[in-house]
């Protein structure tokens, strides 16, 4: 009679969130434990954060394949041990994969370490991998890491078969780094080329809309957002109502968090508290604050620096120095730097310069470049040109090249009559080299951004565009429009003067905005600027609104000004 070999039965399945202990164990005991199972386990221990097994079963395999050194180093992932294992790697000697290669740009991205990443690249050329899909991917979130979008978006031209997973690479890269230009342009590829959306590309599009406060643009996305059933997404949930709110529409960000309420996280909560905060609806603010509460979130730093930047921008010291302070004893939170240039801010704001500074040089942390810009910007607000001499050389000791510490301290000094000294300022940022920022202002018509630059001749319509602002000032000047010579540099005449005014980059755009029937009746006039709007320009836009009659709304890069009826938002303080 034949004997038969009865092999025990395989362990039952286990479900994902088990102990891989009890898994390594179970294959022990009925002997069943090889290459392709310790590799398995490698990876098991490293989810489950026990390092030390992994390593421990990894020197356990005889003769560690391809599959084994790329789960030891994922499992190290992150770290300076992944490199470690990839160069005991190479002399073993086992030739790495795409796999291989996606960890390791991983890690380098995070560490971060250019020098080994860029070696690594040369390897995976020779190896004939960086172009496959999981190390191309990885190669593209490395080079955005390391802030080389442009690297990033070359890379992506040379992947032959391109994915959703390389294109979210890139779009996020490049609206991680100042290029939503580019992004939004990436994204539309990605579509045409009828290539799938995850939430990580729409995301990315949204915050690229967001930087341009492009409004159009953003309910491009959100409209593919819902064919493709992403809107429910609580990430591309979070960056519409960002958008929406960076775009001067809290209304339809409001409506977008209504709608997601089930699912919000505290970053949700935070972004809409931002919204409100960045309009100065202190009362909206304050009633969403109070629901987040109801509803047992937490409030972290980011809701209390919502708040205070809100009453920061109304000047109202009194309120911005409670929620401080509540923020500290009945919540335990240690403030920010950011949450005291607030207090800061609106001390100055509010014309107590003195004990503004004092504030600053009181709290717990070190002023930073941030702090003492503000006090720069409250002086030149209160016309205190003394002050605003002290604040500049505050700021420049921090950061020599800040162009608005020369900018600002001059307009105040000229403002005052004292050419000497506003000489002094110019001489001191030509020696050191310093250029000022030039203002510019763009508009979204039609799905398409335009830019502007002050005195700019380049656009296409720009004698429709000069002719309508010429008339624009004149109908202005008969409502009672008085020019705000304040931020004037020089000792010219009025008629130089006048010209500098008239064709600064934002009045420009609401020109572009008129010739162009981006704003029918009904239709507010959007605009988005990369500087403060000047006196003169805020003033003149309060006639403007009423010539018009429509809504203009700007973002500056401090907040946002509606202009109605004659009259701003932001009370004329920012």
């Amino acid at each position: 009679m034949n004997q038969v070999s009865i092999q025990p039965p395989p362990p039952p399945p286990q479900p994902p969130n088990a102990d891989p202990r009890i898994l390594h164990a179970r294959a022990i005991t009925a002997a069943n434990i090889d290459r392709s199972l310790r590799n398995n386990l490698i990876t098991l221990y490293s989810k489950s954060n026990l390092l030390s097994y992994s390593l421990r079963l990894f020197h356990q395999i005889s003769s560690p394949n391809v599959v084994s050194w790329t789960a030891v180093i994922s499992a190290h992932c992150n770290t300076l041990f992944a490199l470690q294992h990839f160069v005991s790697m190479l002399r073993h000697p086992t030739f790495p994969n795409q796999r291989t290669f996606a960890s390791l740009f991983k890690t380098c991205a995070s560490l971060p370490s250019l020098s080994f990443g860029l070696a690594l690249h040369s390897l995976s050329l020779k190896l004939g991998v960086s172009a496959q899909p999981f190390s191309g991917s990885a190669l593209i979130h490395f080079y955005s890491k390391c802030r080389l979008p442009i690297e990033a978006r070359k890379m992506l031209d040379e992947i032959p078969h391109k994915d959703e997973v390389c294109y979210a690479a890139v779009i996020v890269g490049l609206a991680q780094n100042s290029r939503p230009v580019e992004a939004l342009s990436t994204f539309a590829d990605m579509k045409c080329s009828h290539i799938g959306s995850t939430m990580y590309s729409v995301s990315g599009a949204l915050r690229a809309a967001r930087e341009l406060a492009v409004l159009e643009q953003c309910r491009i996305i959100h409209s593919h957002a819902i064919v493709t059933g992403l809107d429910g997404n609580v990430i591309v949930g979070t960056a519409l109502i960002d958008s929406y709110g960076k775009a001067g529409l809290v209304s339809d960000a409001r409506q977008v968090f209504d709608e997601n309420l089930s699912s919000m996280n505290i970053v949700g909560w935070n972004v809409m508290l931002a919204g409100y905060a960045q309009q100065g609806d202190t009362k909206s603010m304050l009633e969403i604050f109070n629901a987040m509460e109801a509803r047992g979130l937490v409030p972290d730093e980011y809701s209390f620096l919502a708040i205070l930047t809100s009453f920061c921008n109304a000047g109202l010291v009194s309120e911005t120095d409670w929620w401080l302070t509540r923020m500290k004893v009945d919540y335990g939170l240690e403030p920010a730097i950011e949450h005291y240039t607030c207090l800061v801010g609106a001390m100055g704001r509010a014309g107590q310069l003195e004990e503004a500074e004092r504030a600053a040089l009181t709290m717990p942390l070190i002023p930073d470049a941030a702090v003492w810009r503000s006090l720069l910007s409250s002086s030149a607000y209160h016309k205190a040109p003394d002050f605003a001499r002290s604040m500049a050389k505050r700021l420049l000791e921090i950061d020599p090249h800040d162009d608005s510490a020369y900018v600002i301290a001059a307009n105040v000094l000229s403002n005052a009559g004292r050419w000497d000294e506003v000489a002094e300022v110019r001489k001191m940022m030509k020696d050191r080299r310093v250029q000022k920022e030039s203002g510019r202002s763009w508009i979204e018509v039609r799905g398409k951004v335009h830019v502007f630059f002050s005195r700019d001749r380049r656009h296409e319509r720009m004698n429709e565009i000069y002719a309508k602002l010429v008339e624009l000032m004149e109908e202005i000047g008969k409502l009672g429009y008085v020019p705000v010579w304040d931020e004037m540099l020089h000792e010219v005449g009025e008629w130089e003067k006048k010209e500098a005014l008239w064709y600064h980059s934002e009045k420009l755009a609401v020109a572009f905005a008129v010739v162009s029937g981006a704003a029918p009746p009904g239709k507010s006039i959007r605009i988005v600027k990369n500087l403060r709007i000047c006196r003169d320009c805020h003033e003149a836009f309060k006639y403007i609104c009423r010539v018009l009659e429509r809504e203009i709304i700007v973002r500056d890069v401090n907040r946002y000004h509606r202009f109605v009826n004659g009259s701003c938002t932001c009370g004329d303080i920012w």
